[in-house]
């Protein structure tokens, strides 16, 4: 039996007998205030934007990037002329003062067609990695972690449209659906969000057994808790890394339906249209600003995202902290 205390002396706390923090034991259990959550959220930020500034071609990329975007929202108050307006008394002109880059085979003012082509590019682009991360990732995510039949299902559906040719089911959807830009979307969408999903699925398995993950379930968390908040922060990094690299895989994809003469319409100045137009002028000596530019346009533009998704994977990499 413990002696009372003594008049005027301090009592004794079991926790600070043990060196642990003393005070209310509900209140060492508080969770951290919503400021200090947030100022570490903050700090993170702040050291994967750090790592990812140093390196040049990511920050070049970046800029490409952001250029392109603005260009693509006020294309249709920066370009000189019309980019659909055919003036067939001036085809073939070479680039000058009143024709940046010439005008191509329908008389339409090439820099102006171009400056199009980003905004129908970064459309394009952004809406198919967009709907191919939501498709991937929901099924990626419940495949992984349900494991079992829906695994197995998800598994199966994956691996059978992995089984199409990419080209030739983008040619085959395309010309059921119809031409137009909705269509290509429809058909990209529908054959990249394969490799999303199987991505996700691989990064939820490896997690889904973590000591982390067996800690949260073991003091009660929900599946949509342990889900939300301990895999998919960790699993979606590289998913993202590899969305931004796809970007120009669509851009790519885009253009060489368009080249095929599917997806858009023949008279929509687009890359891979003008590609294909410019396709009969290539041996013509002075014609071969007609396919040049729109060519330098898609190369800029995917090698653009590329650095963006290098330089994201090399931050967002906790194993490369220490080297930069």
């Amino acid at each position: 039996m413990n002696p009372p205390p003594t008049p005027g002396a301090p009592a004794t706390d079991p926790a600070a007998a043990l060196g642990l923090p003393g005070g209310d034991p509900a209140e060492a259990v508080t969770p951290a205030p919503d400021g200090r959550r947030r100022a570490r959220s903050n700090g993170q930020f702040a050291e994967i934007w750090r790592r990812y500034r140093r390196n040049k071609l990511a920050m070049a990329g970046l800029v490409i990037v952001a250029f392109e975007i603005v260009m693509a929202i006020i294309s249709p108050f920066s370009t000189p002329y019309d980019p659909f307006e055919q003036n067939l008394l001036n085809t073939l002109q070479p680039p000058s003062s009143a024709h940046f880059f010439g005008t191509d085979v329908l008389g339409r003012d090439l820099y102006s067609g171009i400056i199009y082509g980003v905004r129908l590019a970064m459309i394009v682009g952004l809406s198919v990695v967009f709907f191919s991360l939501v498709l991937g990732l929901t099924l990626g995510a419940l495949a992984g972690f349900k494991g079992g039949a829906w695994d197995a299902v998800i598994a199966r559906i994956i691996d059978i449209f992995l089984a199409f040719p990419p080209l030739v089911g983008a040619l085959v959807i395309v010309r059921a659906v119809g031409g137009g830009t909705l269509p290509v979307v429809i058909a990209l969408v529908a054959l990249g969000w394969m490799t999303t999903a199987r991505l996700m699925r691989g990064q939820v398995l490896a997690l889904r057994e973590a000591e982390y993950v067996e800690a949260a379930r073991s003091i009660g968390a929900g599946t949509r808790r342990i889900l939300t908040r301990h895999i998919l922060p960790n699993a979606v990094a590289p998913v993202l890394v590899y969305s931004f690299t796809s970007i120009g895989v669509v851009v790519v994809a885009m253009a060489t339906l368009s080249y095929l003469g599917v997806g858009v319409p023949p008279d929509v100045p687009e890359w891979g249209r003008l590609i294909s137009q410019a396709s009969q002028y290539l041996s013509v000596p002075g014609k071969s600003f007609l396919w040049i530019f729109p060519s330098a346009a898609i190369a800029i533009t995917t090698l653009g995202f590329a650095f963006v998704a290098d330089g994201l994977r090399d931050a967002l990499d906790p194993k490369l902290r220490g080297r930069n």
